[in-house]
């Protein structure tokens, strides 16, 4: 079922939103207090400027309840949502990673709900990327790029001689995609330049760095597909009448 937002306020719409979320999450805010913030925004007030007695505050009110009613009969009151913190944590038992690493995939799980990533992939392959853009980050640049630790594995030319039934762990740089079985279709949604990763690395990128300094990390890594800029080769030499290079004082640059 679906309505079209053109016979509603997008911004009601938002506070509707955040109001059940609210209670479906079990954590619950007054709808006053979701109503303030409505009106704030509508007329470009702050919150703090908004009394409890304000006229038109109880017709936000108001709004928000028809709103959630008709958000409630598009949603046939199905309110289950895959999260990928649940599939971080299945990840977690069955590796024991660093509390470091935990903590970084867990809060880039978390800026992934400020990003449209939650309704257009499912949850285990947001937590993959999580997992597997963190685990680059805390194992630093010279560490597997994210091409290699979501390559697909070339099918092996041969059967191994003598056979041998005994698992083979998975390569650490690998863990999240062997973990989760991904075949090559999810590989390939994983990989898509303007898909998973890269969704989330732009969403860092345009941070303030300044401000929020502890992102330049993650906001560093390369996207899928690109090639990190390589600084122009130099060398030193004594005699360059025949090198074809310009010479800047004992320093070539070739070209």
């Amino acid at each position: 079922m679906r309505y079209s937002l053109e016979d509603h306020h997008r911004q009601e719409v938002a506070a509707a939103c955040l109001f059940l979320a609210t209670k479906t999450e079990e954590c619950g805010r007054k709808l006053r207090d979701v109503a303030k913030v409505l009106c704030a925004k509508t007329v470009n007030m702050s919150v703090a400027e908004i009394p409890d007695d304000y006229k038109d505050l109880e017709q936000y009110q108001n709004a928000i309840l028809l709103t959630e009613e008709v958000l409630l009969e598009a949603l046939c009151f199905d309110f289950v949502v895959d999260s990928p913190h649940a599939e971080l944590v299945d990840l977690f038992d069955v590796r024991q990673d660093t509390a470091e690493l935990e903590e970084c995939a867990w809060s880039i799980a978390n800026d992934t709900a400020r990003t449209p990533l939650c309704v257009l992939f499912p949850a285990r392959i947001i937590a993959a990327a999580c997992y597997i853009l963190a685990q680059h980050v805390i194992e630093g640049p010279q560490s597997p790029s994210l091409d290699v630790r979501i390559a697909s594995p070339a099918p092996s030319a041969s059967l191994p001689t003598p056979p041998s039934h005994k698992v083979v762990p998975p390569e650490a740089s690998r863990f999240a995609i062997e973990h989760f079985g991904f075949n090559e279709v999810d590989l390939v949604s994983i990989a898509a330049p303007a898909e998973v990763l890269n969704i989330i690395l732009e969403f860092y990128a345009a941070q303030d760095l300044q401000a929020a300094t502890h992102l330049g990390p993650v906001a560093s890594v390369c996207t899928i597909g690109c090639a990190p800029s390589i600084d122009p080769l130099t060398v030193t030499v004594t005699d360059t009448s025949s090198t074809g290079v310009h010479v800047k004082g004992e320093t070539v640059h070739l070209v």
